[in-house]
């Protein structure tokens, strides 16, 4: 061997494979290819540029000739603004050109427009003979550092019709962008050459291949050591191998094959039907069929088996078999499945429990998800302060839950029912689960002896029940109630596993009982106060008969409310109205608004005024509330209010929002006015319009919140049209009757939202009841007016009245003449009270004050106050109206 063969094969020592002839030759073709690829790729990348650079010289310059002659490029580069001209357009030529640069510059060498607006107003840069040049009108292309870095500039003069040098157009294209094309077709160059050389490494190697398959490439010794190895493997794996030849005989087994099979030690050589084994087995390993994972029983174990041809890729003809012991498997795979099993069924129940907002539902939602999956029969009993929203406090003996949910039990079962209470004595598993606060699993025994109470072994045994487990329902320390699961003799007693399940399922049960307690103590106190805050009773008057319902949330309590309200005059003002969302807020806020209707309501101002008022106060309340860390708002409160007159059968109606009003006429026809619909509360839209209805007696108003139409798969128009059928087909119902009809027909079996419902029957005062006086603005009219109104009254049958009204007749004539303005009118109406008004042309009210001894006047309104129940004062659009009402002694 040459010395400078040595070198090569040290070199060459970690890789064996190269020590070859055909290795070292494939090794050389090798590096010849990469010296080919490597100067391919270089010299067509130079050409490339090259031509890349050409390119940008010819598209600069033709995009600086095409914007230099352009049409208006001297008379913009002439004007007194040619930046303002020319910028855009300068923009707008780089960027459809694709150029990098497009500068407009003067004589002097100023830039009149340039990519970098802060470049604009500077002197062009670049070599002083370029720049010289460009200046003087010559058209150049050159390659040199700009003021956007490396670039290919070229400069075209413009000039005016007469050949004036004007300035030049400046057109650059940086040697970044040149490069960017070539960049561009590397990948493609350097793909073609990657190919190249795989093709040729491939060729390389199948040559290598083919003479290694002919030399086998291996010594003796390699060969031992791969044999030992291969031994070695074959006889330790935990798979047991048989390897079988083309007729059937056992050519090689392992030890793992040889004990799972029970093989003799002579087994090699002999027939695979002669083997002793299992008659599905031998036929399987005759067919000579493709197997994967076929589980076959071989005496107590049971044997994953797969079957595989070697006759391939010229290996001499047979198969080679695969086994392994999968009992433990399987048993592990049944544990598995009934883990998941379990592990879905607590998923299960979280969901379901936590669904449930009610106690009840609760309990039944964990009765409905354990039948049958858990148990045969499941009962859930909770203490009594749970179904009242209280906290149990111990001792909880004796234990006398209510049971609450049963699921799963025959009617002949020794259960009881539901709503009972169910008395559990000390001995029982129940009540040891509450003392102990942990689960109880019980068995029985055919026997009926095993873990049971005296007595209650055999009467459960009798109805197949033979294992419960029963578990406190306990939340922070507290014991709810029980649940308690039942099997039956047609499936397998509880065990230790169960015990755990039953645990977690109480548990969270529990914690649901208890947020249910707790909405259900928040939900009866919001119901509580809601009852405070809405009429108890409606107040006797005489302008109309009225009735009115009002049904919760189905989820909760919300915000609707309705009213009553009797004003002077023997008129009466009815409201509906409604406040945004649910619970103990709502509730709050309904209350305040609806005394805030009342406080507006003693003014006596009409319906659209006391709205104004009412969308200015809810719009202060929010301002307030802009601080509350919960962003409570009112914003949004609708509200319905309708001023009936008895005397003029005249109602003037006006809403905020959505409330509705619907009006059946004594003949039978249903009407809804279109009554103006002003924005929500709060809102600030504007200002509110009233309309007036003429009413006759006997008409039916029903105010109304959208709750009564709107619900779960109905829309408002749907509702609608039901209401107006529901009237027309019963004209001759009483208010109370229509209130219950339509909470019968018109109310969505799932209302989405509370209603509030109220139905007025209107009345008219007879004219009988009804005297007026026209009189003249003097003082001495006062003596004659009040014979006439006594002569009234004695008609009236009112003559223990008299000496009373007359006073107050008097008292109130007077007050106009002498501090109000004509003309003034004197109206006396006979109802539940007797009322008199006097209306004058003022609008100055009067104010009541004490008199001191030594004043002469000042007593008139103090007087009326004694004598009267009530006085006030309302206004009229062409003054004021001084009314007092008194009682009579037959009323």
């Amino acid at each position: 061997m040459s010395r400078h063969a040595r070198p090569a094969r040290r070199w060459l020592g970690p890789l064996p494979h190269l020590r070859s002839v055909a290795g070292q030759a494939f090794l050389l073709q090798l590096l010849l290819i990469l010296v080919l690829v490597a100067a391919a790729v270089a010299a067509v990348a130079a050409d490339a540029r090259a031509h890349s650079t050409v390119d940008a010289r010819r598209r600069s310059l033709a995009v600086a000739e095409t914007f230099a002659h352009a049409p208006g490029m001297a008379r913009a580069m002439s004007g007194d603004k040619p930046t303002s001209e020319l910028k855009s357009r300068a923009e707008a030529t780089r960027k459809g050109s694709g150029v990098d640069s497009v500068v407009v510059f003067d004589t002097r060498g100023i830039r009149l427009t340039h990519p970098e607006t802060r470049l604009i107003g500077k002197r062009i840069v670049g070599p002083a003979g370029l720049v010289r040049d460009e200046l003087h009108g010559k058209t150049i292309t050159q390659t040199f550092r700009a003021s956007q870095g490396p670039s290919v500039v070229s400069a075209v003069p413009v000039t005016r019709a007469d050949g004036t040098f004007l300035g030049g157009v400046s057109v650059g294209v940086k040697i970044h962008s040149v490069n960017s094309e070539v960049d561009r077709r590397l990948p493609m160059l350097l793909g073609s050459g990657a190919g190249t050389l795989t093709l040729a490494t491939g060729g390389a190697a199948l040559l290598n291949r083919r003479v290694r398959r002919q030399t086998h490439g291996l010594g003796a010794a390699q060969m031992t050591r791969m044999y030992e190895h291969h031994d070695a493997v074959l006889h330790s794996v935990r798979e047991g191998v048989l390897v079988l030849t083309a007729d059937k005989r056992l050519l090689l087994v392992n030890d793992e094959a040889r004990e799972l099979l029970r093989l003799a030690p002579d087994a090699e050589g002999r027939h695979v039907g002669a083997l002793g084994l299992e008659p599905h087995l031998t036929e399987l390993l005759m067919s000579g069929r493709r197997v994967t994972d076929e589980v076959h029983p071989c005496g107590e174990r049971l044997l994953s088996v797969n079957v595989r041809s070697t006759g391939r890729a010229g290996a001499p003809a047979g198969s080679v078999v695969t086994l392994r012991d999968t009992t433990a498997l399987r048993v592990l795979s049944d544990r598995a499945v009934e883990t998941s099993e379990r592990l879905k069924l607590l998923s299960d129940a979280g969901v379901r429990i936590s669904s449930a907002l009610g106690l009840t539902g609760t309990a039944e939602e964990l009765v409905d998800v354990a039948v049958p999956r858990f148990a045969d029969i499941v009962a859930v009993e909770l203490l009594d302060p749970v179904l009242r929203g209280e906290e149990p406090k111990p001792p909880y003996e004796l234990l006398a839950p209510h049971r609450t949910a049963v699921g799963g039990a025959p009617a002949e079962a020794p259960l009881f029912h539901v709503g009972e209470r169910v008395v559990y004595a000390p001995s029982t598993p129940q009540s040891r689960a509450v003392r102990t606060g942990a689960a109880v699993l019980l068995r029985a025994d055919p026997a009926g002896t095993g873990e049971w109470p005296a007595g209650e072994a055999r009467r459960l045994l009798d109805h197949g029940i033979h294992s419960l487990i029963t578990v406190p329902l306990r939340f922070r320390g507290v014991t709810l109630g029980l649940a308690t699961f039942w099997r039956t003799r047609h499936r397998a007693p509880f065990d230790e596993a169960d015990l755990a399940i039953a645990g977690e399922l109480a548990v969270r049960t529990a914690a649901c009982v208890d947020n249910a307690r707790r909405y259900a103590r928040e939900h009866a106190m919001v119901t509580a106060l809601q009852r405070t805050l809405l009429p108890s009773g409606l107040p006797d008057q005489d302008a109309v008969e009225v009735a009115a319902h009002y049904l919760p949330a189905p989820d909760g309590t919300g915000g609707s409310w309705f009213d009553v309200i009797p004003l002077p005059g023997a008129r009466v003002a009815l409201v509906v109205g409604k406040v945004a969302g649910q619970g103990l807020h709502a509730a709050a806020t309904m209350g305040r608004l609806r005394t805030a209707v009342q406080n507006f309501s003693a003014l006596d101002v009409p319906p659209d005024e006391l709205l104004s008022h009412m969308d200015e106060l809810v719009a202060r309340l929010d301002l307030e509330h802009d601080a509350d860390a919960h962003g409570i708002r009112i914003t949004g409160a609708s509200c319905l209010y309708a001023i009936h007159d008895s005397v003029s059968g005249h109602c003037t109606v006006a809403r905020a929002g959505d409330p509705g009003l619907a009006l059946t006429r004594p003949d039978g026809t249903v009407d809804i006015p279109a009554v103006p619909v002003s924005p929500p509360l709060g809102l600030g839209g504007g200002p509110f319009e009233a309309v007036a209805l003429a009413l006759p007696a006997a008409s039916r108003l029903v105010l109304y919140t959208n709750g009564l139409l709107e619900g779960h798969g109905r829309t408002t128009g749907t509702g609608l049209d039901l209401l107006r059928r529901t009237l027309a087909a019963e004209p001759g119902l009483d208010p109370d009757e229509t209130c219950r009809s339509l909470f019968q027909t018109v109310l969505p079996s799932r209302p989405s939202d509370d209603v509030a419902l109220l139905v007025a029957r209107t009345r008219l005062l007879a004219p009988e009841n009804v005297s007026e006086w026209d009189m003249p603005f003097d003082l001495a009219a006062v003596a004659p007016l009040r014979d006439a109104c006594a002569r009234t009254l004695r008609e009236w049958g009112l003559a223990d009245t008299v000496y009373t009204a007359e006073l107050v007749i008097s008292e109130l004539i007077t007050n106009a003449l002498r501090y109000g303005a004509p003309p003034v009118h004197l109206r006396l109406l006979r109802g539940r009270g007797l009322i008199c008004e006097v209306s004058d042309g003022s609008s100055t009210a009067p104010h009541m004050r004490r008199a001191a001894t030594t004043d002469e006047g000042g007593r008139g309104l103090f007087l009326v106050a004694q004598f009267a129940q009530r006085w006030g004062t309302r206004y009229t659009p062409h003054g004021k109206v001084i009314w007092a009402e008194t009682a009579l002694d037959d009323r």
